[in-house]
């Protein structure tokens, strides 16, 4: 198995470690915007870290599941630990309503993945994700629907986990819900995660081959694609705005995963994959990071509000030009890394021949450049007289953070190749 791991349970090839560097660095850059936005609230306690710790070694295993067993292990492991930082700031309903929300939803997910990996096994007689390919030719007419239906419970509940059109119901309300550093945590690496997982688990399986689950999956694709964008020109909260954004991006990445068995092939597709994960979560954690810095201890809810960004130019130009630069590059304008992220997806989906897909991502894309431009044009504005819940302080250690976010944002958008490179050479260690 690739370079190493334990046969039949993990594999730890360069795909594994590539995921595992993004989930480290998202980690560190959620405690240190976790430790100015929690001093103030509860004095940094040391059991955040702890959580925030543990979620990052399930979302890791995650990632290098070979087995269902390890696989449930690893999103057990990240979603428990995520449940309690959802609720983490005692004060005020929203966290422990959000939390409650999200305990709910992962219930469901799990229990419907837990089904369908039932079904695959009764048909398969294995439990390994590689195995399952090998054992399809022998399998009698009965079974083979016992397959397919398992399969499709799977990527349904893998569905729910990446919050895809129409299991997105409350996803929304758990990223407004949670504070603001675990919010820019939840929407990139539990995500990242998953789909880790989920095109490993599509490239070794083939289970995309049955039609029926490609036309399915193809079918939650678009409509994530267009509904996540309508959704979201309705939002004037940015937190909700940028969770129903992630709805959108999620359903831009399945293009990736419905290629894998197409002309395109595990690399190209995968590579593809990869580049928009890494411009995704940069993109996030910086749109995050600057609600986590403007909002007051003092406060319950987080400045999300249209008046806390109103003018945020003239108030805070550095604020205000980093918040731009992630908003213009999850609408993939060019010279972010949003665009060459977009335009990969493209290719990749034309490569394919994947056609309504293709026009889904540049229909929901046009509709995103006009709230993501509605977003900034608040920003320039005239400022208004400031509320009680905006931060006018602003802390030189999350500043710094989010500037080097930026530059790499428009550094990867600039100049790709090294990020690329990066990716091909993680999978070229990588035994597929």
């Amino acid at each position: 198995h690739g370079s190493g791991g334990i046969s039949g349970f993990m594999n730890l090839d360069g795909y594994t470690a590539f995921f595992n560097c993004l989930f480290i660095f998202s980690a560190l850059v959620t405690v240190l915007f976790s430790k100015r936005y929690l001093s103030g609230r509860l004095g940094n306690p040391d059991e955040f870290y702890l959580l925030l710790l543990i979620s990052t070694l399930g979302a890791m295993v995650l990632a290098a599941a070979e087995h269902f067993a390890v696989f449930l292990l690893g999103l057990e492991i990240m979603s428990i630990s995520l449940y309690v930082l959802v609720a983490y700031p005692e004060e005020g309903n929203p966290p422990l309503e959000a939390a409650l929300k999200y305990l709910v939803l992962s219930g469901v997910a799990s229990t419907t993945m837990l089904f369908g990996m039932a079904l695959v096994y009764n048909a398969t007689g294995t439990l390994n994700v590689s195995g399952l390919a090998a054992g399809v030719p022998g399998i009698a007419d009965g079974d083979q629907r016992f397959l397919v239906v398992g399969h499709g419970l799977l990527i349904i509940g893998l569905a729910f986990k990446l919050s895809l059109v129409p299991l997105h119901m409350w996803t929304p309300d758990v990223v407004q819900g949670a504070p603001a550093p675990v919010s820019g945590y939840l929407a990139t690496v539990s995500k990242a995660a998953v789909f880790a997982f989920l095109m490993r688990y599509i490239f070794e399986s083939d289970a995309v081959t049955y039609p029926a689950i490609l036309q399915v999956l193809a079918f939650v694709a678009v409509l994530s694609m267009v509904v996540g964008n309508l959704l979201a020109l309705r939002q004037r909260n940015l937190k909700r705005l940028l969770a129903y954004s992630s709805i959108a991006h999620a359903g831009y990445l399945i293009i990736t995963v419905i290629v894998l068995v197409t002309v395109v092939g595990f690399r190209e597709s995968a590579e593809a994959a990869m580049f928009y994960l890494v411009g995704y979560t940069l993109m996030t954690l910086v749109a995050f990071g600057v609600v986590g810095v403007l909002s007051l201890p003092s406060e319950s809810a987080d400045a999300e509000s249209p008046s806390a960004y109103q003018g945020l130019f003239w108030r805070h130009p550095v604020l205000g030009t980093i918040l731009s630069l992630a908003l213009l590059s999850l609408a993939g304008i060019p010279l972010t890394v949003g665009f060459i992220a977009k335009f990969y997806l493209f290719t990749v989906g034309i490569e394919g021949g994947l056609w309504i897909l293709v026009w889904a991502l540049v229909l929901g894309s046009a509709i995103a450049i006009y709230y993501y431009l509605r977003a900034i044009l608040a920003m320039t504005q005239k400022p208004l007289e400031l509320s009680g819940s905006v931060n006018t302080v602003l802390p030189l250690g999350s500043m710094s953070v989010l500037v080097v976010l930026g530059l790499l944002i428009l550094g990867f958008g600039v100049y790709p190749s090294p990020l690329i490179e990066v990716i091909r050479i993680s999978l070229g260690v990588l035994g597929g």
